[in-house]
């Protein structure tokens, strides 16, 4: 039977789905064709989900072990079978049923300097018109979402406290890496290299989609074609139930909505500094602990005065 023995783990908006495709490439891999397969954290996804659009976001959720088996089918001579699941790293409790499945697969977290993954989160659920609050609002309103029972993807700040988490993995699973998704930008051959030693596969092997942007940030103009691309509704939860999302799909949507994107405005100096501060201690200890911090804010480095 075919199981999964390496998972990406997570975080959300640290370049996951960059790193799915470039490990689906390598000959020595299977990858699913879905992606995002959430089975393991789906009982909890499934009691938090009454932030608005949560219930279509949520609904093409794997949700029966046969049904997360059959995804594997397609195994031939591949020495390593994988999955993308991001919400894993966030609900800690799951990782008993992963190993009572699958046994001690390796683990992959990816992260990201905490603030631009915050703002990044954040600007993932604009795009998708479910959020209307400004961001500085958003982030006040996180402990009384908690309390309504949004799901994960509402949490912007807490989800970009990594420490604990990456602690919890590594108490529980034998084998963890954990790389920044500003390495994998920055040095993507260097980073990969890296990441199939790890996995124990061919190192010298590089992908042909290097070069392709998937899940491109920001903010784009809203039309007709923009709204079916990001906007929640009855159809695309059709769709991404029915269809398995391909590179070369991620390759025309980014080419046909790619016109329309905008950045968006940075951060308020003021805000950007309150977060730099309570950031700071967990930066540190990041650093610490081997992490390569050096290509996040200055500022998270810089002595109080």
């Amino acid at each position: 039977m075919n199981k999964p023995n390496f998972i990406i783990a997570g975080f959300a908006k640290c370049g996951t789905t960059a790193l799915h495709y470039y490990l689906d490439s390598h000959p020595e891999i299977y990858m699913p064709k879905k992606k995002e397969l959430h089975y393991f954290t789906q009982p909890n996804i499934s009691k938090n989900n009454r932030g608005p659009g949560d219930l279509e976001a949520n609904n093409s959720l794997v949700k029966d072990y046969q049904t997360y088996l059959s995804l594997f089918k397609g195994v031939k001579a591949q020495k390593l079978i994988g999955e993308t699941s991001p919400s894993y790293i966030n609900y800690p409790d799951c990782f008993v049923q992963i190993k009572k499945n699958l046994g001690d697969p390796k683990f992959i977290i990816l992260i990201r300097d905490p603030i631009k993954r915050s703002y990044s989160n954040y600007l993932h659920l604009v795009r998708e018109q479910r959020e209307f609050q400004p961001f500085d609002k958003a982030l006040d309103l996180e402990p009384s979402r908690k309390e309504q029972m949004f799901s994960d993807f509402w949490f912007y700040k807490s989800n970009s406290f990594y420490y604990d988490k990456i602690i919890e993995a590594k108490e529980a699973f034998t084998n963890v890496l954990v790389i920044t998704q500003e390495e994998l930008n920055a040095e993507t051959k260097v980073t990969l290299k890296k990441v199939f030693k790890f996995l124990n596969i061919d190192s010298n092997f590089t992908p042909k989609n290097l070069n392709n942007k998937y899940n491109k940030g920001g903010l784009y103009k809203k039309n007709i074609i923009t709204n079916f691309v990001f906007k929640q509704g009855k159809i695309k939860t059709i769709f991404k139930r029915v269809v398995n999302i391909s590179p070369w799909m991620k390759d025309l949507k980014n080419k046909v909505i790619g016109r329309y994107n905008y950045k968006p405005k940075p951060l308020e100096p003021k805000l950007e500094k309150k977060l730099v501060e309570e950031f700071k201690k967990e930066v540190t200890k990041l650093t610490s602990f081997g992490i390569d911090t050096s290509r996040w804010n200055n500022k998270f480095f810089e002595e109080k005065e």
